[in-house]
């Protein structure tokens, strides 16, 4: 396991502001941070599975590292900017804002 890195900072911080999000009814960012935390939840256990290959499958996944959380993090607010392109370009600037919105929220996590 690796020391107490900015990956864990990173993670506690989308973590603690998750639990004030869904205290304060705030739901885009409840849901922007609930889907990338599970996405790097995903990624840990897929990676886990690749390094135990011929081990026992219930194994934990393995950490990803500083760089691989902040990468995902920005993959997926690249996600949502693409996706609020295609709902402004199908005329539907509701969803387009709130992708936006979603967006900016995962944004300020690696700005900090």
């Amino acid at each position: 396991m690796q020391g107490d890195t900015s990956t864990h900072v990173l993670r506690r911080r989308m973590v603690v502001a998750l639990a004030r999000a869904t205290k304060d009814h705030d739901h885009t960012t409840a849901i922007a941070l609930r889907s990338t935390l599970a996405v790097l939840a995903s990624a840990e256990a897929v990676q886990g599975r690749a390094s135990a290959r011929g081990r026992a499958s219930d194994l934990p996944g393995q950490e990803l590292t500083d760089l691989e959380v902040a990468g995902i993090v920005a993959a997926e607010a690249e996600q949502r900017e693409r996706a609020a392109a295609r709902y402004r370009e199908a005329g539907d600037p509701r969803r387009a804002t709130r992708m936006l919105s979603e967006a900016e929220v995962l944004r300020a996590f690696l700005d900090d």
